[in-house]
């Protein structure tokens, strides 16, 4: 309890340590202070990130759906912009000086110009009389044009004008009215991170409201009896029902599967992140997935966060069949599936020999199991092929290098000694609907004999 707390205090000194990082090089150092820019500013830098916290926490804290849905939306997208907005930003601190470096040399290649033009007027060497105590002709006149003369260099030294001093006392480019060099910087490299980071969240979002790309792979297995050569298992795994992604997403991924024809469809996992009670009518479509042999379904760890019990028995309602530790036997082949390993906590864990322990090894093995660190456990268990998910591939980079530290593979196909593993990088996404380079997929993986 003691360390949780201690990451805990972490992440949110962290995350306010960053907050203010953002605040400093968008809000203070591209405003006027006291104006209404740098006050919705502030305000909007104190807002998303308790919007952010309130959509990570609502689900879990039993918060009514609607609530759930009205902070998921701008909390998980403030998510996605917050990391693009600081990456872009910390680039920019590398390009700032080079940006000042390059206004200096501009301005001082234009200074003797300015130099010659700013000559003094000849004085006149006739003297001119005058009585005790009062001015002279020429003094006279003098007077007040040295008061405007004064008035006018006033002017001039205000502000954001020619010869004023910028933030940190930088001086602004001689000749040019308006921003301080520092200033017209901070505005550029600011500018430029918040148009990069919006730009490349709108894509992602746009990528997965679009709904998953279908691949298709090849695996040949050398057990595979010849007439199951061709055999076609469309994997669909990680899409995530919940506030944001609804039934319209359902009915895309169902559309997209039934398009391929397949022989057999396999949901490896995290299907919802939510009750039966908010989610059952997003799953509905479902319940028209078509497939010669039928649909299985394995359990991911976010069904145990929404109540497996209930989602395996409406999960079952849909038409499709869990695989629960068991397996079934296909002409070919022997389908199995185990329980996801965040069900230990629950007291309903993977049980590899109960799925696999008494089976015939001369048939060749394609194991379903939402996370792909259990590979180690199918290649004991004599399991040819492994299709996962989990992983989303990293989902928004460079999230996949430290998805890299905690899976074997994060997205693909790879061997370990006698048994292939596929990664799908999921059909949804989990917290913000966005993905940067680790496209939504559903895979269409056909199986091929060595024997054909």
């Amino acid at each position: 309890m003691l360390l949780v707390s201690l990451v805990l205090v972490l992440v949110v000194g962290l995350l306010g340590v960053v907050h203010w990082y953002v605040w400093r090089r968008l809000v203070r150092d591209v405003t006027v202070p006291g104006g209404p820019a740098r006050r919705l500013g502030t305000v909007a830098l104190i807002v998303l990130p308790l919007l952010s916290l309130g959509a990570l926490t609502a689900g879990r804290a039993g918060v009514p759906f609607p609530l759930q849905q009205a902070l998921a939306w701008p909390g998980f997208l403030w998510l996605a912009l917050l990391l693009y907005v600081v990456l872009a930003l910390v680039v920019g601190e590398a390009v700032r000086p080079l940006l000042l470096r390059a206004l200096d040399r501009r301005a001082a290649a234009s200074s003797p110009s300015t130099a010659g033009a700013a000559a003094p007027a000849p004085v006149s060497a006739a003297p001119v009389r005058a009585t005790a105590g009062a001015p002279a002709p020429s003094e006279a006149k003098e007077a007040p044009e040295a008061s405007e003369a004064s008035g006018a260099s006033e002017a001039s030294a205000s502000p954001g004008t020619d010869g004023a001093d910028g933030p940190d006392g930088i001086p602004a480019s001689p000749g040019v009215a308006g921003p301080s060099r520092r200033l017209f910087v901070s505005r550029v490299v600011g500018g430029a991170a918040a148009a990069a980071a919006l730009g490349t969240v709108g894509h992602g979002t746009y990528g997965v409201l679009r709904g998953p790309r279908v691949k298709r792979v090849t695996v040949p297995l050398a057990k595979l009896a010849r007439g199951a050569h061709g055999y076609r298992i469309a994997v669909v795994s990680d899409i995530h029902l919940g506030p944001i992604l609804g039934r319209a997403h359902t009915r895309r991924i169902v559309d997209a599967i039934n398009a391929t024809q397949p022989d057999i469809v396999a949901v490896v996992g995290d299907m919802v992140d939510g009750s039966v009670e908010d989610l059952g009518r997003a799953a509905e479509p479902l319940a028209e997935l078509r497939a010669r042999d039928g649909s299985f379904f394995v359990t991911g760890n976010h069904e145990y966060f929404s109540g497996a019990e209930e989602w395996v028995d409406h999960v079952r309602e849909l038409g499709m069949r869990p695989l629960r530790n068991e397996r079934v036997e296909i002409a070919g082949f022997d389908l199995a599936g185990v329980n996801d390993i965040a069900g230990e906590n629950y007291g309903d864990g993977p049980d590899f020999a109960a799925a696999l322990g008494d089976r015939d090894r001369a048939r060749a093995a394609v194991l379903l199991a939402h996370q792909p660190v259990v590979i180690h456990d199918a290649v004991e268990h004599g399991v040819d092929l492994q299709l996962s998910g989990h992983t989303h591939g990293g989902q928004l980079w460079p999230g996949n290098f430290l998805a890299e530290l905690a899976n074997p593979t994060v997205a693909g196909l790879e061997r370990y000694g006698d048994t292939q593993l596929y990664v799908s990088r999921g059909a949804g996404a989990w917290g913000p609907p966005v993905r940067v380079g680790a496209p939504s997929d559903i895979t269409v993986v056909e199986l091929a004999s060595k024997q054909a």
